[in-house]
């Protein structure tokens, strides 16, 4: 359907939607044309109602597919190819939104202090140290250029080409500064390069290294992922007291809810201010 066409060149001219998100918007969009009978320029809600509620999938991929037809008829809506939005009254399964699963500060500490026995230990150190100071996507620091230091700040370009500045602490500039100082090569683009076809460190690679690193710190590899690391900051934050908005701001979240699933450190630390302020507390 040229619709849907259209609609993927405006996602990605307007929104500038990653080449990933839009691979899947048009396999899910596709997919849902083809299902349903008459296809989806003469779907109704119920058509798609049905459509969804036969699906296998989880409840997250159900969602999605979903995000992408609500996306879609939106956007006919907007051009006037229809004048009644069949995706507005869809009702879908609810998701189990899962606790993040995070190290405590020691067990970081360690992981920290491990990687000085791994091969290219310099650059371990700078990833992991910058991971867990600023809360970087794994993508985000594997792809880093050098043009995003800003002396103890990164500019970062993140999902739906949106940029955000995030600070970094000492232990993290020093890191970084000893990884620059030996870099190979000098002139590569990324803070992290590699030889191959990317030219910076792949996700996968950096991944097999953390876990060695984690078995190295005595802690269980499979309690230890880069997206761990991003929990940990975020979480380790909030339990200190930041503001939910700034952690938001760092996390590159768009929406404030997907940041709130890091409250799960919070009746811990509301118990810890009951006994340590509460008048009657020690009697």
């Amino acid at each position: 359907m040229k619709y849907i066409d259209i609609f993927l060149e405006a996602l990605s001219a307007e929104k500038g939607r990653s080449e990933k998100t839009l691979t899947s918007y048009e396999s899910d969009l596709r997919l849902a044309d083809a299902a349903i009978s008459g296809g989806l320029l003469n779907a109704d809600t119920n058509a798609l109602q049905s459509y969804l509620s036969h699906l296998p999938d989880k409840p997250s991929s159900i969602a999605r597919k979903a995000s992408a037809l609500r996306g879609f008829y939106k956007f006919l809506m907007l051009e006037k190819i229809i004048t009644t939005n069949p995706s507005s009254g869809l009702e879908l399964p609810k998701r189990s939104r899962s606790l993040p699963k995070y190290l405590s500060v020691d067990e970081i500490e360690l992981l920290i202090s491990s990687a000085g026995d791994i091969k290219n230990s310099t650059r371990l150190r700078a990833m992991i140290e910058l991971l867990y100071a600023s809360g970087l996507r794994v993508s985000e620091l594997c792809e880093l250029p050098t043009t995003a230091i800003l002396g103890d700040k990164l500019l970062i370009h993140g999902k739906g080409a949106k940029e955000r500045l995030v600070p970094m602490h000492d232990a993290a500039i020093n890191a970084l500064n000893k990884w620059l100082a030996v870099r190979v090569p000098i002139e590569s683009k990324y803070v992290f390069p590699s030889t191959g076809k990317t030219g910076h460190i792949t996700r996968d690679g950096f991944f097999k290294i953390l876990k060695k690193c984690a078995i190295l710190a005595g802690i269980s590899p499979d309690r230890v992922s880069p997206h761990v690391l991003r929990h940990s900051f975020a979480s380790h934050l909030l339990a200190g007291g930041a503001n939910l908005r700034i952690i938001q701001t760092m996390l590159g979240h768009e929406d404030i809810s997907t940041t709130q699933i890091y409250t799960h450190v919070l009746p811990e630390k509301l118990q810890e201010t009951i006994e340590n302020y509460h008048p009657l507390s020690n009697k």
